[in-house]
């Protein structure tokens, strides 16, 4: 979701002395990917760099790992993913970590969001598993959304019904999800994570699910601490995120709540703010 930008540019910080950041995570949407949901050119020899000097990058995302890995194929063995929110944390191709859904707070979920769309809100479902993303609305504007973000994907007649470990459930709404879906699913928030990922995406998780926890558990399996490790996030399905580094970074054009929440902005996703920021506080000059 675009917000208001800054009255004046945001310049990337400078710290000295430079501090030892040994884990770098990024959010994608609005935050690494820029407006036209595109990469910078700058991305990949940053990440080539980082590897270089033992520093590990992590796309940390709602977005499914199978998608996530196919958008960083050639320098997927360099990097490290959150995936569904913190759900799913993958290293190498091996799970680091994984918290989810019980499959009888996957049904309530569906049936409420089959309640709100009888009542005629405009929206669709996607049950996120472990194999695959599957939904029972398929039409081509629908599709249209949910393709973006999901790789692996399966049409099925009933997803109360879905045979897969269940690691969030995903409702896009074609109007706001933090006015019309949130209040809704309202119910869930205390017994579930219940986070407005951005203008039109709601998500449920189970209760300990968050990208907050997802970094907690790779600095765990890498041996960082939060010192030594920087974030970037733009909505709200980041805010835990912030908790979790010394070196937090709401984008310029984050929500609110997230830059009140980070210690530092960075500039927007448009001005390839992640980029310039890591290069800034690591004194790269060759990619500002």
């Amino acid at each position: 979701m675009t917000r208001p930008l800054s009255p004046a540019p945001i310049s990337p910080p400078v710290f000295d002395p430079t501090p030892d950041i040994r884990l770098i995570a990024a959010d994608m949407d609005g935050t690494l990917l820029d407006d036209d949901d595109e990469l910078h050119e700058h991305v990949w020899p940053l990440i080539d760099e980082l590897h270089r000097r033992g520093i590990v990058f992590c796309p940390a995302s709602g977005r499914q790992y199978d998608n996530l890995r196919a958008r960083f194929a050639e320098v997927a063995g360099s990097v490290v993913f959150i995936a569904e929110n913190g759900a799913y944390v993958v290293r190498d191709g091996h799970e680091v970590s994984s918290d989810g859904l019980d499959l009888g707070v996957v049904g309530r979920l569906v049936e409420t969001a089959r309640d709100l769309a009888a009542q005629g809100a405009d929206i669709g479902v996607v049950v996120c598993g472990k194999r695959a993303a599957h939904i029972e609305r398929n039409d081509a504007p629908f599709r249209e959304e949910v393709d973006k973000y999901y790789l692996s994907l399966e049409v099925v007649e009933d997803l109360t019904q879905v045979d897969d470990e269940v690691l969030k459930v995903a409702v896009y709404d074609f109007g706001s999800a933090e006015e019309t879906t949130a209040p809704a699913f309202e119910a869930f928030r205390a017994t579930q994570q219940v986070v407005v990922s951005g203008r039109h995406w709601l998500d449920v998780m189970s209760p300990t699910a968050n990208k907050g926890e997802g970094i907690r558990a790779l600095q765990r399996a890498l041996g960082v601490t939060p010192a030594q490790t920087m974030v970037f996030g733009d909505f709200l399905n980041d805010l835990e995120m912030m908790d979790a580094a010394d070196y937090s970074f709401a984008m310029d054009n984050a929500h609110p709540r997230l830059r009140e929440r980070a210690r530092y902005v960075a500039p927007s996703n448009a001005e390839n703010g992640v980029v310039r920021t890591i290069s800034s506080v690591l004194g790269l000059t060759w990619s500002t």
